[in-house]
């Protein structure tokens, strides 16, 4: 049979390359997989028959990443982090941000997510997110590996990084809870979403739950209706709530559902992390106009040596103006368009793909258009045929500090989990 041909034909040799392409080995133990992640979920409360379907969760093959990748989009990381405490860049992002993000109270975001994809000149930042969701999905299936025909599986680093997985998550919630208040740690915590039991992300949701309550943190699961304030306290069902893992993608609790976790929150009664300002001055994607200006941000004070990084990571963005309506039609077959106020994918195009309906949509503005980068690709087997998929790397952060390298593999325009053989994927360090 042929094989599959790859768009991104200029990556040059490398192990990891030749890997992802001739590697077609299913290191993920399914069934231990399962077992684990049922065995967690009812130690979190949930009846066997409340099960999801995990299959459309995972993917059974790794995806190969050269350690010196991830080294480079760790440096990006703390680049765009050193970028963003520039007093000039936060005058310039809070002056486009709602008016919730001017309140500082401290906390800098929980489970922040840097999305890459890998091609011949090395990582390339595609999207930044405060809420980035899978962290403890992607720990239970790395946990879940069998050896493959590559002597390098989990490297030493990696598997330092799954040990010390759960204190290092309960040392993130306890800094962000002492950046906003003096004693150790919250006594409850909530994690909220809009209709959390019907969310994708439900069994994360009841990971994390009981992650953090074996650390002592009093855990619900909330949805932001049960929420109430009053006299100074936010309660949820006659209960102090002291904090609040924010997963809801109403970056600035503008929602009237979310009125009394907002008014909380300016209050100072709650903290909450990731916070409006956080989004604001992080994954606003608004902002990737600037990461993508080298000399601006040299000129506001970023190092060289750190401007070269973003300069070589960050693909140019720009806002969509009708201005220059007649300039983005001509490169659009270059460009990628997103909502600056987006998440999941969702209103997202292809510029090669988009009708002029579509565009003339787009220049009514709210939307950035970025530099296209072709996504890396993983070759697997799916019933003994072999396919070809696309691949996006994901760090997992705190304060620029990585507590999780993970993949997606997917087929089609943008991250999904609907590709069959695609979903999350353990990067393989080699």
């Amino acid at each position: 049979m042929p094989e599959p041909t790859h768009e991104n034909q200029r990556i040059p040799d490398s192990r990891a390359y030749e890997l992802n392409r001739h590697c077609y080995c299913i290191t993920l133990d399914r069934k231990a997989l399962n077992e684990s992640l049922q065995r967690l979920l009812v130690d979190a409360g949930s009846e066997p028959s409340e099960f999801p379907d995990f299959g459309h969760l995972f993917s059974n093959t790794p995806v190969f990443v050269p350690s010196s990748n991830i080294a480079a989009m760790e440096r990006i990381v703390q680049a765009i982090e050193s970028a963003t405490e520039l007093p000039s860049f936060r005058e310039r992002v809070l002056s486009w941000a709602p008016e919730i993000a001017q309140f500082n109270p401290g906390p800098i975001g929980a489970f922040m997510g840097y999305d890459f994809h890998l091609g011949p000149d090395g990582p390339r930042l595609i999207e930044i997110n405060t809420n980035a969701g899978g962290a403890f999905l992607n720990v239970v299936l790395a946990r879940a590996q069998h050896r493959c025909c590559n002597p390098s599986q989990q490297t030493a680093a990696t598997q330092r990084a799954l040990d010390g997985f759960e204190d290092a998550v309960f040392t993130m919630f306890k800094r962000e809870w002492q950046k906003q208040h003096a004693h150790s740690v919250p006594s409850r915590l909530a994690i909220v979403d809009d209709s959390p039991r019907t969310q994708f992300m439900f069994p994360e949701f009841q990971l994390a739950q009981q992650l953090l309550q074996a650390k002592g943190i009093e855990t619900l699961i909330l949805d932001p209706s049960e929420l109430e304030y009053a006299d100074g306290r936010l309660t949820a069902h006659g209960k102090l709530i002291d904090m609040v893992y924010n997963r809801l993608v109403d970056f600035a609790l503008d929602a009237p559902p979310h009125t009394a976790l907002r008014r909380a929150y300016l209050d100072g009664a709650v903290v909450v992390t990731p916070n409006p300002r956080v989004h604001a001055i992080l994954a606003d994607k608004r902002n990737m106009a600037l990461l993508s200006d080298p000399q601006t941000l040299l000129d506001w004070g970023l190092n060289e040596t750190e401007a070269r990084y973003l300069e070589g990571a960050v693909p140019k963005t720009r806002l969509v103006s009708n201005n220059d309506a007649t300039a983005l039609w001509s490169a659009r077959r270059q460009l990628f368009f997103k909502p600056v106020a987006g998440h999941g994918s969702k209103g997202v195009y292809r510029g090669d793909k988009m009708t002029r309906r579509v565009f003339e949509h787009i220049l009514n503005g709210g939307y950035i258009a970025q530099d296209l980068v072709p996504a890396g690709e993983r070759t697997l087997k799916i019933d003994d045929e072999l396919a070809t998929r696309k691949v996006d790397i994901r760090l997992y952060t705190y304060a620029g500090r990585t507590l999780l390298v993970a993949a997606r593999i997917y087929q089609g325009q943008t991250t999904n989990f609907r590709t069959p053989g695609g979903g999350f994927a353990p990067v393989f360090r080699v």
